[in-house]
């Protein structure tokens, strides 16, 4: 019999922990898995601290003389930058500025799928997506119809063989990717920039003194994580709507507020990106409900998002059920929970992703006898932990 309690609405469920596994769990002496928000608050929020993972370790090899992303770096330097770069992120900005682009990219996208009576749901995701990260980032010189497979390559991880040919051969392919989107799509950009400013980062890099290199490097950080993000939000989010009726009326029917809460329910139910991590550069002590557990540095910190985010502490009763209604109790913590990180790393561009997935699906929704006639194919993305939703056909009359 069907418990309204255990409803579980996950499309991703393949990449669960077991349910009801401890906050708090020790690997290994070198690596602690954090599945309780609370403890993923306090780690988030803590100083001593630095990130790993995802493309940190990229990042550090490639910036060893020079500064480090903007996205990596920690304490006060990273402060000033966030501080600095707001002026392209905050919610009021991204509603004004990137409305229109956003707009635009839909119709077009929309015009394109009547002509053909069909498409693949991601490739129109992508498109839509590295239109607005390369407006935002300013790679908008070539107009290259590569760039988006320049970006998404970053995003992709190579099988992990092992062996000295394995290792030299995966780095001689993130070399010549780097090199490829710098001659591309970056050079041409600074190029225009040194001679006109634009409103985008890397006129703001200009600005700031930054090489030709760190300039690369911080395009390919904001630019990977804008691309991924949305993509799959996108057809994730898509394919609990056609599942739905109830929940894409009140998708159509609602304001623009409305559909962003809805993205938020889905994106807390299916984080794309599935595990953070933090190295302590010092000893801590993390309060685990009343119980002090110590960590030594040099300790890797695995924050488990996709358990965080349906801690009943933080998501409530029936934390697997996709409720556009859920009451999150904690009011520090947004809708999307720990989807989009938190604390002085918490994603920059999260009013990006879910205003333009926002706008796209309204209009994807409103293409008459829209259906979705194949469901994509998930595999694992073992860079970010997560899931990649690839060949979802969409038809249309």
């Amino acid at each position: 019999m069907h418990h309204p309690d255990r409803q579980d609405d996950q499309k991703t469920s393949f990449l669960r922990s077991e349910r009801n596994q401890t906050p708090f769990e020790r690997i290994s002496n070198e690596v602690v898995r954090i599945r309780g928000i609370q403890l993923a608050r306090q780690i988030l929020r803590s100083d001593g601290l630095r990130q790993a993972g995802f493309m940190a370790e990229i990042a550090n090899r490639f910036t060893k003389r020079s500064r480090a992303p903007v996205l990596f770096q920690e304490g006060d330097a990273h402060r000033k930058q966030r501080s600095a770069t707001a002026r392209f992120f905050a919610p009021k900005v991204v509603a004004t500025r990137y409305r229109q682009l956003m707009l635009e990219q839909s119709k077009r996208l929309m015009k394109d799928l009547r002509s053909t009576g069909r498409a693949q749901l991601d490739s129109l995701g992508l498109e839509l997506s590295v239109a607005v990260t390369a407006e935002i980032v300013g790679l908008t010189d070539r107009c290259s119809p590569g760039l988006a497979n320049r970006l998404s390559s970053f995003c992709n991880e190579e099988q992990q063989s092992s062996g000295r040919l394995a290792t030299f051969t995966r780095m001689a392919f993130a070399l010549y990717r780097m090199v490829r989107f710098f001659l591309c799509d970056v050079m041409p950009a600074i190029r225009s920039r040194r001679i006109v400013r634009r409103q985008d980062i890397i006129s703001h890099l200009i600005d700031q003194g930054y090489s030709n290199r760190e300039i690369l490097i911080e395009c390919i950080t904001y630019g990977a994580a804008g691309v991924a993000t949305t993509r799959e939000l996108i057809v994730v989010a898509a394919w609990h709507l056609f599942d739905r009726m109830d929940l894409r009326m009140r998708f159509l029917n609602g304001d623009e507020i409305d559909r962003i809460a809805i993205l938020e329910e889905v994106i807390r139910l299916e984080p794309v990106v599935g595990l953070l991590y933090r190295r302590a550069e010092q000893n801590l002590l993390l309060d685990n409900n009343g119980r002090a557990e110590s960590i030594s540095a040099g300790t890797l910190l695995a924050i488990d998002i996709r358990a965080v985010n349906v801690d009943p502490a933080a998501a409530g009763v029936c934390p697997y059920r996709l409720d556009p209604d859920r009451r999150i109790e904690d009011h520090r913590f947004p809708g999307s929970l720990m989807s989009f990180g938190d604390g002085p790393h918490r994603c920059p561009g999260a009013a990006v992703a879910l205003l333009e997935s926002a706008i796209f699906l309204n209009h994807l929704f409103r293409v008459p006898g829209i259906r979705l006639t194949h469901t994509p194919t998930m595999t694992s993305n073992p860079l970010v932990e997560s899931y990649e939703l690839r060949g979802a056909i969409v038809e249309c009359n």
